[in-house]
Protein backbone atom coordinates (compact mmCIF):
# COMPACT_ATOMS: atom_id res chain seq x y z
CA UNK A 1 0.00 0.00 0.00
CA UNK A 2 1.07 3.51 -0.77
CA UNK A 3 2.35 5.65 1.99
CA UNK A 4 4.00 8.53 0.80
CA UNK A 5 2.74 12.53 0.35
CA UNK A 6 1.88 11.92 -2.96
CA UNK A 7 -0.03 9.40 -2.63
CA UNK A 8 -2.29 10.95 -0.22
CA UNK A 9 -2.42 14.03 -2.46
CA UNK A 10 -3.78 11.61 -5.09
CA UNK A 11 -6.19 9.72 -2.94
CA UNK A 12 -7.68 13.24 -1.61
CA UNK A 13 -8.18 14.39 -4.99
CA UNK A 14 -10.06 10.88 -6.22
CA UNK A 15 -11.94 10.98 -3.17
CA UNK A 16 -12.86 14.73 -3.48
CA UNK A 17 -14.32 13.96 -7.13
CA UNK A 18 -15.72 10.90 -6.49
CA UNK A 19 -17.88 13.06 -3.81
CA UNK A 20 -18.72 15.46 -6.69
CA UNK A 21 -16.63 17.93 -4.48
CA UNK A 22 -14.42 20.79 -6.27
CA UNK A 23 -11.09 20.45 -7.41
CA UNK A 24 -9.89 23.12 -5.05
CA UNK A 25 -6.76 22.32 -2.94
CA UNK A 26 -7.60 20.87 -0.22
CA UNK A 27 -5.98 21.82 3.22
CA UNK A 28 -4.15 18.04 3.97
CA UNK A 29 -1.49 19.20 6.31
CA UNK A 30 -3.75 21.72 8.37
CA UNK A 31 -6.48 19.20 8.69
CA UNK A 32 -3.81 16.18 9.67
CA UNK A 33 -2.61 18.54 12.12
CA UNK A 34 -5.77 19.34 14.19
CA UNK A 35 -6.76 15.57 13.82
CA UNK A 36 -3.57 14.58 15.29
CA UNK A 37 -4.23 17.48 18.22
CA UNK A 38 -7.63 16.11 18.85
CA UNK A 39 -6.44 12.55 19.14
CA UNK A 40 -3.79 13.66 21.65
CA UNK A 41 -5.77 16.40 23.63
CA UNK A 42 -8.70 15.27 24.06
CA UNK A 43 -8.84 10.99 23.34
CA UNK A 44 -7.82 8.99 20.06
CA UNK A 45 -11.34 8.66 18.88
CA UNK A 46 -11.87 12.25 18.91
CA UNK A 47 -9.36 12.76 15.77
CA UNK A 48 -11.60 11.62 12.92
CA UNK A 49 -14.88 12.92 14.41
CA UNK A 50 -13.42 16.02 14.92
CA UNK A 51 -11.59 16.56 11.38
CA UNK A 52 -15.87 15.69 10.17
CA UNK A 53 -17.39 18.09 12.86
CA UNK A 54 -14.89 20.42 11.45
CA UNK A 55 -16.15 19.52 7.71
CA UNK A 56 -19.99 20.26 8.56
CA UNK A 57 -19.35 23.79 9.74
CA UNK A 58 -17.04 24.58 6.69
CA UNK A 59 -20.12 23.13 4.60
CA UNK A 60 -22.40 25.32 6.03
CA UNK A 61 -20.14 28.41 5.50
CA UNK A 62 -17.44 28.75 7.89
CA UNK A 63 -13.70 29.05 6.87
CA UNK A 64 -11.59 25.64 6.98
CA UNK A 65 -9.28 28.41 8.78
CA UNK A 66 -11.73 29.33 11.05
CA UNK A 67 -13.12 25.87 12.41
CA UNK A 68 -9.62 25.11 12.96
CA UNK A 69 -9.27 27.99 15.15
CA UNK A 70 -11.99 27.85 17.24
CA UNK A 71 -11.34 23.68 17.23
CA UNK A 72 -7.93 24.19 18.76
CA UNK A 73 -9.45 26.85 21.42
CA UNK A 74 -12.09 24.75 22.28
CA UNK A 75 -9.13 21.56 22.88
CA UNK A 76 -7.25 24.24 24.59
CA UNK A 77 -10.21 24.79 27.26
CA UNK A 78 -10.92 20.89 27.44
CA UNK A 79 -7.26 20.68 28.42
CA UNK A 80 -7.52 23.78 30.34
CA UNK A 81 -10.19 22.94 32.25
CA UNK A 82 -9.13 19.24 33.05
CA UNK A 83 -11.49 17.47 30.97
CA UNK A 84 -8.47 15.96 29.15
CA UNK A 85 -8.13 11.84 30.51
CA UNK A 86 -5.56 10.94 32.94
Amino acid sequence: MPDAPQDLDAWVADLAESLGLGADEHPIGLLLDLTRDAAHGVVRPAGPLTTYLVGLAVAQGMTVEDAVARTRATIAEWKADGSEPA
